[in-house]
């Protein structure tokens, strides 16, 4: 996915020869070559960041969702210990709202 943002390979770089004039590398070649790997770099940098906010969101998300386990895992208990004898209509009708809620959430 990110591959085609990339234009250079550190093996292209490495592999990079310039033309020499007599008076050296072609200046303009070389800040040619020069702007491609800063764009690359730039590119990256920007990769690097979007990937470290979407690690941020999927890990706030992941707390999020262990959170709502251990909620729904208590009322299960909860439910489970209850003796069959105290729970009545609004009990049953109360309850799975609040299961509503946690698992489609607020609306």
């Amino acid at each position: 996915m990110y591959q085609e943002r990339i234009m250079l390979t550190p093996k292209d770089i490495l592999e990079k020869e310039f033309k020499i004039d007599t008076r050296g590398y072609r200046p303009q070649e070389v800040d040619k070559f020069l702007d491609t790997i800063i764009s690359d770099y730039e590119e990256m940098i920007s990769m690097i960041r979007e990937l470290e906010r979407d690690k941020k969101e999927l890990a706030e998300e992941n707390m999020r969702l262990k959170q709502d386990v251990r909620t729904l895992k208590t009322k299960l208990e909860v439910v489970r210990d209850t003796t069959p004898g105290e729970i009545n209509n609004a009990d049953l009708l109360r309850r799975l709202s609040n299961l509503e809620k946690i698992v489609y959430g607020d609306k």
